[in-house]
């Protein structure tokens, strides 16, 4: 199937590859903003089908966020180089893309109660806690599936715009949590506590093994 598959895109490709070459620009570069980050990419247009489209997308924020009733201070920090075949069906701007992001992606937590909280389903106070520590890691690489509209290709001109909206799939994010400076930061029933803590999280994070993806971006063709 695989094999029949790649025969299908190189026979769509090749009869138009000479006519392609013809027209103004196979190559193109641009800037994209989405959900992934900010970042640049590049397209090569074998035919009026397919084009091949690589990018590198970054994307750093901080925001406070609540996990089972404690504030975290949330650094978020993800690079996602990517890889993808956008399929042109109609010899038009409308596109079907296929590909996969890679690259580290995570979230660092940090959290100092000044109040009583709730870990693991016990109470206990800001010295017995002293500082909360976490990071949730992602999946490093993403398969991606979309639908868009890229008209760098198929219009007279030097620029293009492309619009695309999609998924990438993985794998549930990977949850670490840790306490230190606080009264109780090595004793066996707050560790244990903690550890109910984080499988707590953990479920909660095992709800986002999908993450939309919707991007904008501006391209040069030349």
């Amino acid at each position: 199937m695989k094999t029949l598959l790649i025969t299908a895109v190189i026979a769509t490709a090749l009869p138009a590859t000479s006519a392609l070459a013809q027209a103004d620009g196979r190559f193109a570069v641009g800037v994209q903003v989405g959900t992934p980050g900010a970042g640049l990419q590049s397209q090569f247009a074998l035919s009026p089908v397919v084009v091949l489209r690589g990018g590198y997308d970054v994307l750093k924020w901080d925001r406070d966020q609540t996990y089972k009733g404690i504030d975290y201070d949330a650094k978020i920090d993800f690079k996602s180089p990517g890889a993808f075949v956008d399929l042109h069906p109609f010899r038009n701007g409308f596109l079907i893309s296929g590909g996969a992001y890679f690259g580290d992606r995570k979230v660092d937590l940090d959290a100092t109660p000044t109040g009583n909280v709730n870990v693991g389903g016990a109470t206990f106070t800001p010295a017995q806690v002293g500082t909360l520590t976490g990071r949730i890691d992602l999946e490093s690489t993403a398969p991606f599936v979309g639908l868009g509209y890229d008209n760098t290709f198929t219009r007279g001109g030097r620029l293009g715009f492309r619009i695309l909206a999609g998924a990438a799939f993985g794998d549930a994010p990977q949850v670490d949590l840790d306490a230190r400076g606080g009264t109780l930061s090595n004793d066996p029933t707050f560790r244990s506590r903690l550890d109910q803590e984080e499988r707590e999280i953990q479920a909660e994070a095992d709800d986002y093994k999908v993450l939309p993806v919707l991007q904008a971006g501006l391209n040069f063709k030349f």
